[in-house]
């Protein structure tokens, strides 16, 4: 856990983060005006039949960008979640083809939740 002070017009907070997983990359979320866009893939849990791809925040599924039997590459965006008015990407972990959707879109999910599998 790090502590981090922010100031939102005028005001100061203190901040107190936890890194969920390490990344090697040094890019920084790109933004927008509109919105901000995190560029985050779900962390895969493997299992025998493929992977299986979680909810990586707490949120609203917006939209799926893929469907059952679609090709995926590793990085492609499968879906959107949109958590405190920001919309998220969520990305494919691994190459492969979408075998199942389980959490239909416009609900909400909880970290963690199986979204959907590729195999």
């Amino acid at each position: 856990m790090k502590i981090y002070k922010i100031k939102v017009n005028g005001k100061t907070y203190k901040v107190e983060l936890e890194a969920l997983e390490e990344t090697k990359s040094a890019s920084a979320p790109v933004a927008s005006k509109e919105v901000k866009k995190e560029n985050k893939a779900a962390a895969p849990v493997s299992t025998g039949e493929g992977r299986e791809v979680l909810a990586p925040i707490q949120g609203m599924l917006l939209k799926y960008k893929v469907k059952v039997g679609d090709k995926v590459k590793k990085g492609d965006v499968l879906l959107l979640i949109e958590a405190m008015k920001l919309e998220n990407e969520v990305c494919a972990p691994c190459d492969g083809l979408v075998s199942e959707i389980i959490a239909p879109a416009g609900n909400m999910v909880t970290t963690k939740q199986l979204l959907l599998k590729i195999r």
